[in-house]
């Protein structure tokens, strides 16, 4: 009864703070500038070091006499486990402690890690490498978060959470585009010490720009071991179907991203610069767009004091479910891609609706551990199994001798849109029940 009494009195200060809240806490002005680009400057420089490995897979592979199944494991789901589920216990420390000296210990390990990734020699060490990468990385949103709640007023968050996770879409394009380019000219292990020094210098600027945090108070919500935090946020219907939209919203984001490109130039006949050129081009615009809307929009829900605060993103999804199957089968190339138009804007429409609405739920003290369940659930299964799936049915359709079987694979991603809309549209409901009762 504690507990509940306790996290009933966070939800109504903050649920009071919504329009005006004054607090010395909260930064203004330049502070606040300040914090926010220091925050996306680490989101996209976490995402830069994700996904290096990717681009430059063929010259890793080639010099360390790897085995496509070696670059799988360090690429793939040895990643998504370390980075998803080391996540809770960094989670909690930021709840508990200083989410700035979490952020920045996290920051400088990932970086030298990356660039320690450039003196391998053997898969052994490189794989080393890169669950350090993980390891650090995994920190790294919750502790954001943790930050923008005690620092950012309740009213300014969701904009403050999609410019920090707008450096995911811009990250990845740095990555993609500076990360090919560098390799080519000087080498793979010269973009891995480069991005590590980077990194390292980015990790001090954060230590100055962001500045001490405010103390958290000890609260039963601040209390406990990790696990424990973990199922009570569970255990309320409202967290509950929060965290399925991400899991299965996760099973339509992984196939997509893994098997568009390949769908266009089966298909259609695009090269394969024409379609990284499209897909990737209005990938980021689609990616900025959608998290700075999303995170104008969900203040603006707030702001509303109705608790109905996921029901954009819930009808996106359904409107980019249907889109997704009118783009797998028309005859047209330029229209599929524009039909994939709404599949990507979903995702990073959701981005700050789905944490903002984790922070709402959880209450103050937890925010740092809702983000990293959201994590959880949106970054370990769906990414690991959903390609496989999709591969399996592509093989099994192709084997069949039905025509262009990767999209009869690729169904499972408006299928999948479809139903993260409908769990969206009840965790809509449920949250402002809960907030009501609350």
């Amino acid at each position: 009864m504690t507990e509940i009494a306790a996290r009933s009195i966070d939800v109504a200060r903050a649920r009071s703070h919504h329009i005006d809240d004054t607090r010395g806490d909260y930064v203004y002005g330049w502070r606040l500038f300040a914090t926010i680009f220091a925050l996306f400057l680490v989101s996209a420089l976490s995402q830069v070091d994700r996904i290096l490995p990717f681009i430059m897979a063929e010259k890793i592979k080639a010099d360390l006499s790897l085995s496509d199944a070696q670059v799988g494991l360090i690429t793939g789901i040895a990643f998504a486990v370390c980075y998803s589920l080391l996540s809770l216990p960094l989670a909690r420390a930021a709840d508990r402690g200083s989410p700035r000296f979490v952020l920045v210990l996290c920051i400088l390990g990932w970086s030298a890690m990356t660039a320690l990734g450039g003196i391998a020699a053997s898969f052994l060490f490189l794989a080393f490498t890169r669950f350090g990468v993980a390891f650090g990385e995994a920190g790294a949103m919750p502790a954001g978060h943790a930050i923008i709640a005690r620092k950012i007023r309740p009213d300014r968050r969701g904009l403050a959470i999609g410019l920090f996770g707008m450096g995911i879409p811009l990250g990845t394009m740095v990555g993609f585009a500076a990360g090919g380019a560098i390799s080519d000219a000087m080498g793979w292990r010269t973009v891995l010490f480069g991005a590590g020094a980077i990194g390292l210098l980015i990790g001090l600027l954060t230590l100055l720009l962001v500045g001490p945090t405010p103390p958290q108070q000890r609260t039963a919500a601040t209390t406990g071991s990790f696990f424990r935090a973990s199922l009570q946020l569970l255990s309320s219907q409202a967290f509950r179907w929060l965290f399925i939209g991400a899991v299965i919203a996760s099973f339509a984001a992984g196939p997509f991203y893994a098997f568009a490109a390949p769908f266009l130039i089966r298909t259609h006949g695009f090269t394969a610069s024409e379609a990284g050129l499209a897909f990737g081009l209005l990938q980021g615009v689609m990616g900025v767009v959608g998290t700075v809307l999303g995170g104008r929009l969900f203040d603006s829900a707030v702001r509303s004091r109705t608790g109905y605060v996921l029901g954009l993103p819930g009808v996106l999804f359904l409107v980019a479910g249907m889109a997704a199957v009118a783009a797998l089968f028309t005859p047209v190339g330029w229209m599929s891609v524009l039909l994939m138009v709404p599949t990507m804007l979903s995702f990073s429409f959701m981005l700050p609706y789905g944490f903002g609405a984790a922070h709402l739920v959880s209450g103050k003290g937890r925010e740092a551990m809702a983000t990293s369940l959201i994590m959880i659930g949106s970054g370990l299964l769906g990414p690991a199994i959903g390609p496989l799936i999709v591969g399996m049915i592509s093989d099994a359709a192709t084997a069949a001798d039905i025509p262009n079987g990767l999209s009869i694979g690729l169904l499972t991603v408006p299928a999948a849109c479809l139903l993260t809309g409908m769990a969206l549209l009840i965790a809509n409901r449920r949250i402002a029940l809960w907030l009501r009762s609350n």
